[in-house]
């Protein structure tokens, strides 16, 4: 009883932060507090364990937890500095510029779509892309007559493909960091669960574009971008490099900091920015010298990554807590039967859903799937692996489709549109649908160690 009033008033707070545009970390930071007093009345009642020595053991055993997530720490700070450093070397600008100089009227949203693909996946950002190349298509789609409700679901399917499967991705990272599996790995297993979807997905928007032509394309964007930015070739570099390191199985805090240096060096010999304006960038974010660009291309930086890693940690400490004190035990057996009798996958997608709906934010579900899928796919002949996948065919897709979560309603109000969007994002749809029924066939579970059993 202690535990189901505890996740109402956690969530309760969540839903106010949502409301008031606070951040998620007051509503984490109530539920740590709501969780640790919990947590010690159980090692009371269990263990007979003081208070002050239940802190103790309890703030342990949340540090041995966060020192695990550390490496996604790591990852997730330093994607901070490509989002800038793509912004500032011109990376960003020279994909969107030339992709407009191709644009051919009855496939306008098959360009749209492919390059909100590209960019999200080579920056591993939602965000960051429906932020910048998604308002930008989505003003020529208004300059141009094509719908903007369609275009604004053609640019959610795009920015979700990179945001589930790049090795740069935040949320893929979190994935492999919880699951404790390879980064490199998952993004191989999900380029593999991808194909299906993707084709669908193209084939689609191919007779969608045809049946919406943009009329023209407004040359004001262009030259607002030729007065910005050199718009050199050498621009291309940090992406090139960003989208083959891992090929070549470099690991991604190398591949990134790579792209980070290329990009440096673009920004000082091409750009001309300075080596001190370049540190405060990488820092701080990117802001533009021109009012046109200002909303499109500020942002990015160390900064901006600061209160995601802020959730991740707290919601670690929380798995802390939770594995000392085995307060969701009774919950977990319930899970572990749904997994037995509905299947694995099944139960994730419900699972998922519930967490999405409820926490309305991406790294929240993300940890809570996690917590709460673990031990029954290990006791249920599952691996860490399998569970990996599967969390990536659904959470992180899912949270984009629920109106009130921020992954949802965020790009949503990038792009000026109500959820009317929603329907004409097919991949988003499609990814979950597709696994559901060609998972045995894509996805071959590997053999654990019984040690790897959670009892």
């Amino acid at each position: 009883m202690g535990l189901i009033i505890a996740f109402i008033i956690f969530t309760g707070f969540m839903i106010v932060m949502l409301i008031t545009g606070h951040s998620m970390v007051w509503a984490l930071l109530v539920g740590l507090l709501l969780f640790t007093v919990l947590g010690l009345r159980v090692l009371k009642i269990n263990e007979d364990m003081g208070i002050g020595a239940g802190i103790i053991e309890l703030a342990q055993n949340s540090w041995s937890s966060i020192k695990e997530s550390l490496i996604v720490i790591e990852v997730m700070l330093i994607i901070g500095f490509i989002t800038a450093a793509w912004r500032m070397s011109g990376t960003i600008t020279v994909f969107v510029y030339y992709g407009m100089k191709i644009i051919v009227p009855p496939l306008f949203l098959v360009i749209t779509f492919l390059l909100s693909c590209l960019l999200s996946y080579a920056l591993g950002t939602s965000f960051g892309v429906a932020g910048t190349v998604g308002v930008i298509f989505m003003a020529l789609a208004r300059s141009g007559g094509v719908d903007p409700v369609i275009t604004a679901g053609v640019v959610m399917s795009g920015i979700y493909f990179g945001d589930r499967g790049s090795p740069v991705s935040s949320s893929a990272n979190m994935v492999a960091g919880v699951t404790k599996t390879d980064i490199l790995e998952n993004v191989r297993l999900m380029m593999k669960t991808a194909v299906l979807p993707f084709a669908i997905t193209l084939a689609a928007y191919s007779a969608v574009s045809i049946m919406n032509p943009i009329s023209h394309v407004d040359a004001g964007i262009l030259q607002a971008f030729e007065d910005e930015f050199t718009l050199s070739p050498w621009a291309f570099v940090p992406a090139v490099l960003m989208l083959a390191l891992p090929l070549f199985k470099v690991g991604v805090i190398l591949s990134i900091s790579i792209s980070v240096l290329a990009s440096v060096a673009v920004a000082f010999a091409v750009e001309k920015i300075s080596i001190l304006s370049i540190c405060k960038i990488l820092i701080f974010g990117y802001h533009s010298t021109g009012d046109g660009l200002a909303a499109i291309l500020d942002g990015g930086g160390l900064v901006s990554m600061l209160e995601i890693v802020a959730i991740l940690a707290i919601s670690c400490a929380y798995s802390g807590i939770f594995n000392r004190t085995d307060m969701l035990a009774d919950l977990l057996n319930l899970i572990e039967k749904c997994c037995t009798k509905a299947g694995r996958y099944a139960t994730t997608f419900l699972v998922s859903l519930a967490t999405c709906v409820v926490f309305c934010n991406q790294t929240i579900a993300t940890l809570m799937c996690s917590d709460l899928l673990t031990k029954p796919y290990l006791n249920t002949g599952g691996s860490r692996q399998e569970l990996a996948i599967d969390m990536e065919n659904t959470v992180i897709i899912i949270v984009g489709l629920i109106p009130w979560c921020i992954a949802c309603s965020v790009p949503l109000t990038f792009f000026g549109v109500g959820i009317g969007a929603l329907p004409w994002a097919f991949y988003m749809y499609l990814v979950p649908l597709c696994y559901f029924f060609t998972k045995k066939r894509w996805f071959v579970n590997k053999a654990h160690d019984v040690e790897d059993q959670v009892y």
